[in-house]
């Protein structure tokens, strides 16, 4: 079945977990890689990676050592991202919320980057919010926290554990989605 058609469906059948009607746009891609300074990056988790476009940007941009833990919640969606030959990505069908767990099943440290394209408006405030505790413990010092949102749900979650954030516009995508970015500081 083709990606773009399963992730519609998708959407339809699950709109708590599928954030918009159609996968990220190259452009979101290429301001998430940039904004989560993948290029330098060892360890980098993707919360809801979907059908796999951004998994493959994520990739395509890490160093050939880096370490790619994609978390997805929707069985479909991880039978795809599974079909994904590079030696570097390990995908986990499940929640973000048990990050840290997830991560030591794994033995990886600390990430540099989370991106999350979970759709905060869509989800329980308080399971939003144990998503962002999860992604607050686990991030290293100096490490970035990026989401791509529809609201701005996810920076009033964030606020109190990472501060105000960064914030932009990206309009080449269906639909325009608000990125945002944290960095981590040192306790």
């Amino acid at each position: 079945m083709n990606e773009n058609i399963l992730f519609l469906k998708e959407f339809i059948k699950n709109p708590g977990q599928v954030s918009s009607i159609v996968p990220s746009s190259r452009f979101l891609e290429q301001r998430i890689v940039k904004l989560a300074a993948m290029r330098s990056a060892k360890t980098v988790v993707e919360l809801g990676a979907g059908v796999g476009g951004t998994t493959q940007a994520f990739l395509d941009a890490l160093p050939p050592e880096a370490k790619l833990l994609s978390i997805e919640i929707n069985p479909k969606f991880c039978t795809l991202l599974r079909r994904i030959q590079d030696p570097r990505l390990i995908v986990h069908c499940g929640g973000a919320q048990e990050l840290q767990e997830t991560m030591a099943l794994y033995g990886l440290p600390a990430p540099e980057a989370v991106v999350s394209g979970i759709p905060f408006s869509k989800i329980e405030p308080d399971t939003g919010s144990s998503i962002i505790k999860a992604v607050a413990s686990a991030l290293a010092v100096g490490g970035r926290f990026v989401a791509y949102q529809v609201s701005g749900r996810v920076a009033e979650l964030a606020r109190p554990l990472l501060g105000p954030g960064r914030f932009g516009m990206e309009l080449l995508n269906i639909p325009p989605l608000r990125v945002y970015q944290w960095e981590k500081a040192a306790a």
